[in-house]
């Protein structure tokens, strides 16, 4: 697929971010960092409604996890799913999401507990992992906490998609949380510079340096390349996780790895819906006033309300 076949308003939202080019440097990602605030506070003006939104602090192995409860405007516990933010495990936060937070709680009908974790290269793996892992045990145990059902998914777009995965598996592996459901949006796992979608589309929204810089800082050595929990396409066995939702972009150089691993899980026997967006980019999903994105976004949500209620 030549670029001109993008959907002309993610081209627009993407030109629009282009203005701010990724950081490849410890001294870059903390000055972007810096400016996350006020940024988002322009980008979130007007944000979707939800019945409730708490912003509080969760346990971690570390010290506490910053979290933002979104709840429905329902007058009942509803199934709780938790989400972890993309951004290359260097960047991104509770407030870069949270139009699509706000989005999945609409759709869905359940409270999304979107989580902060620990960023490389100050935390590489496995802290984000972890820290994940950490909020699902306390979601688990704590959902009154949450005006829960205990009812429990794990969502999460790039980087995010990858923790969600991850902690799938170690649920899996480990006898627990229960999980109903994955949401995978556009995870970064199995990638290989040789797929056709690096070598075709790196340059839209991520190019190989940025990737390139993204697993420097995150995995630091070749050994931590090859562990199930930063990449689960390294599993040998994923039979055990929970359904899943797996979603791709036609312009991502993620794609391949994620349609890869939705054909392992289908091949390990676990309930997969895989969808590639064919005209949509890398990030589609916090991508503003792209009526196709929001379409997929709504799809994915329905898959987490039909998991979680039971199915």
């Amino acid at each position: 697929m030549h670029a001109d076949q993008i959907d002309p308003q993610a081209r627009a939202a993407v030109d629009r971010q282009d203005r701010v080019p990724l950081p490849h440097s410890r001294r870059g990602v903390r000055l972007l960092r810096s400016l996350t605030r006020p940024m988002m506070w322009l980008r979130n003006r007007n944000p979707p409604s939800v019945g409730a939104t708490v912003d509080r602090a969760i346990p971690g192995p570390a010290g506490d996890l910053d979290a933002r409860l979104y709840l429905p405007d329902a007058d009942r516990p509803v199934p709780t799913v938790v989400f972890f933010h993309g951004g290359g495990f260097v960047l991104g936060s509770v407030e870069t999401h949270d139009r699509l937070c706000r989005h999945l709680t609409r759709e869905s009908g359940c409270g999304v507990l979107s989580v902060e974790y620990r960023l490389a290269p100050e935390h590489p793996f496995p802290a984000a992992v972890e820290d994940a892992y950490a909020a699902v045990e306390w979601a688990a145990a704590n959902p009154d906490a949450l005006g829960g059902t205990g009812r429990l998914a794990v969502a999460g777009d790039s980087a995010g998609g990858t923790l969600a995965a991850v902690v799938a598996l170690m649920a899996a592996e480990r006898g627990g949380p229960e999980l109903a459901h994955q949401a995978l949006l556009y995870p970064a796992v199995g990638v290989d510079r040789d797929q056709p979608s690096v070598r075709e589309h790196a340059g839209i929204v991520l190019d190989e340096a940025d990737l390139d810089f993204f697993d420097d800082a995150y995995y630091r050595n070749d050994i931590h390349r090859r562990n199930p929990y930063a990449d689960p396409a390294n599993a040998c066995d994923l039979s055990g996780v929970a359904p899943a939702t797996v979603v791709t972009a036609g312009f991502d150089p993620l794609r391949d790895g994620g349609r890869a691993y939705a054909e392992r899980l289908v091949r390990d026997g676990v309930d997969t819906r895989y969808e590639n967006y064919e005209a949509l980019v890398h990030g589609f999903a916090t991508l503003r006033n792209v009526d196709r994105a929001r379409e997929a976004v709504a799809d994915v949500a329905d898959d987490l309300a039909d998991s979680l209620d039971g199915g």
